[in-house]
């Protein structure tokens, strides 16, 4: 009888389980700080800076309202943008036409710091999704 029991009260959970939306995972993989070469401000030096994101997952994820932003409170936001399942998509700091894989910000300076920043990931809601660090005493991820 007790095994009866123990079954029907695992079936509520299991089904509860079943039933959570899913929840988006997107990562920060990689961040080009200090762009390679002369730090000349022309807009390929600027597109040389940038932070790549990649969707590990299975399913596609609306990016629509996340923000991309550093120390210094530069941000970016993601506008009508759909990261799809398995794939990244690099965000540069100069001007461009976006595509699936490349995205721009649209910018005249350069944004990520070369000796010490933290790039950090916010979906819409503003929560934190991930953050990548560089330069501060622990050095990499947060």
């Amino acid at each position: 009888m007790a095994a009866a029991l123990v079954s029907v009260a695992a079936l509520p959970a299991a089904a509860a389980d079943h039933a959570r939306p899913h929840r988006a995972r997107v990562e920060i993989s990689t961040v080009q700080h200090g762009s390679p070469g002369r730090d000349d401000r022309s807009n390929r030096s600027l597109n040389r800076e940038r932070a790549q994101l990649t969707n590990p997952t299975r399913h596609t994820v609306d990016l629509d309202g996340w923000t991309l932003s550093d120390e210094d409170g530069h941000s970016y936001t993601f506008h009508h943008y759909r990261l799809a399942p398995q794939s990244s998509v690099r965000v540069h700091t100069g001007k461009g036409r976006d595509t699936r894989g490349d995205l721009y910000q649209n910018r005249r300076a350069y944004v990520w710091d070369d000796d010490r920043d933290t790039v950090t990931l916010r979906d819409s809601r503003g929560r934190t999704v991930d953050d990548y660090s560089w330069g501060h005493r622990r050095g990499g991820r947060r």
